[in-house]
């Protein structure tokens, strides 16, 4: 299936390892010059290599999206490089308890209200800060892509993440309400909802690369929450994500607009 990406911009957070860096790479395949946000420059610098080395276009910048005026600076030097952004990727997301504290997370009563900011400020405000600073730009070139990466925890909650969930659940209603409000600028607005994910970001555990239900028994517990999993006998890739989002960013999705759609082994069969 071609795609026809080539002479799109893309800017995808996050996108320095991961699903993230996957996407950046599956779109730029495809043609399209990529803009590669992360907090971490380095990181974006390492797949920006990546790109350039198979012969495409991209730049690493870096900036937090939970800082309107960083947000702000980053898409501007996207138009000086390349132009306007057509396809927005917003990835970048964490549970912020779980990074910072290791093991499990806390119940909702025993976070602390500054750790509740720190998740609804990224996965909420820094979505918001991006749509806004590509949407003036979308409709200056007459239509566009913005695709959002939730989790299966915003479609159906999860313990243990009551405000990850919640979080992840405003960026669907965000999206949804938004592909109403520019439906008639020819702006899709989807989402693509995950479970576990394991990439070469995570040290160690079940979602390791290097983890299998041979040598990692809580891996083989999880794989009997995914269906598709069973029968695979892994979870979820970036891989696996990262053509979805192709899809979604091309005219081939030119009719779809305000959906959610499960890559996550039938976690969610919503």
């Amino acid at each position: 299936m071609q795609l026809n990406l080539q002479g799109k911009v893309g800017l995808v957070t996050g996108g320095g390892q991961g699903v993230g860096r996957r996407i950046c790479l599956e779109l730029a395949g495809e043609g399209a010059s990529i803009v590669i946000n992360d907090f971490f420059l380095e990181r974006a610098q390492m797949v920006q290599k990546e790109i350039e080395a198979a012969g495409g276009l991209a730049i690493a910048v870096q900036a937090d999206i939970g800082d309107a005026a960083q947000v702000d600076r980053m898409f501007a030097m996207a138009r000086e490089r390349f132009g306007d952004v057509d396809i927005l990727v917003n990835n970048a997301g964490v549970t912020v308890a779980r990074r910072n504290k290791g093991g499990v997370p806390p119940a909702f009563l025993e976070m602390p209200i500054e750790d509740w900011r720190e998740v609804v400020d990224l996965n909420v405000y820094g979505m918001m800060h991006c749509c806004h600073s590509a949407l003036p730009g979308m409709q200056r070139k007459g239509g566009g892509k913005i695709i959002n990466i939730m989790s299966e925890a915003g479609r159906v909650g999860e313990a243990r993440l009551a405000v990850y969930s919640g979080a992840k659940a405003a960026m669907l209603g965000f999206a949804k309400a938004l592909a109403q409000e520019h439906g008639r600028d020819r702006i899709n607005i989807n989402t693509i909802a995950l479970g576990a994910v394991s990439h070469e970001g995570i040290a160690n555990g079940p979602l390791h690369p290097s983890a299998t239900p041979e040598n990692d028994e809580r891996l083989k517990k999880m794989l009997g929450a995914y269906p598709i999993a069973r029968g695979l006998g892994r979870l979820s890739r970036p891989e696996d994500v990262s053509g979805v989002v192709a899809f979604l960013a091309s005219d081939r999705a030119a009719y779809i607009t305000g959906q959610s759609l499960g890559v996550s082994g039938g976690y969610a069969m919503i």
